[in-house]
């Protein structure tokens, strides 16, 4: 292994995953630090989470993933990234939901997939 990072759509050969999504731009939103929490669904319909949860506006408590702290400037679009790394366990093949929120308020989604690895991956 060479250290250099590759990317890869096969379960069995993913390190981490690296979850990567802009902040659009909101003239409203004034700047500083901004509480981005994420939600990941693995495959098996389950949350990825530590245990940790936030209030929803629409549902109540939800576990996440992870908390992210971005700062914010007003007005501009801020690309935002994070990797996260299952404890020592292969990851599933299917579908990884995302669900970002702010405020209590869902302001994106989107799947990220694995696939099962041929022969020769």
């Amino acid at each position: 292994n060479s250290g250099k990072e590759k990317e890869t759509t096969t379960a069995k050969r993913a390190d981490l995953l690296r979850f990567s999504f802009d902040l659009d731009e909101n003239r409203l939103a004034p700047s500083g630090n901004k509480e981005i929490f994420i939600a990941v669904i693995g495959p098996d319909g389950n949350a990825i989470s530590k245990g940790a949860t936030f209030t929803t506006r629409e549902a109540g408590e939800k576990t996440y993933t992870e908390k992210v702290d971005v700062m914010y400037e007003q007005g501009k679009r801020k690309p935002v990234s994070f990797d996260w790394k299952q404890d020592g366990t292969n990851y599933q093949t299917g579908d990884y939901k995302i669900q970002i929120y702010h405020n209590g308020f869902k302001i994106g989604e989107g799947t990220k997939t694995l696939k099962k690895g041929g022969l020769f991956s």
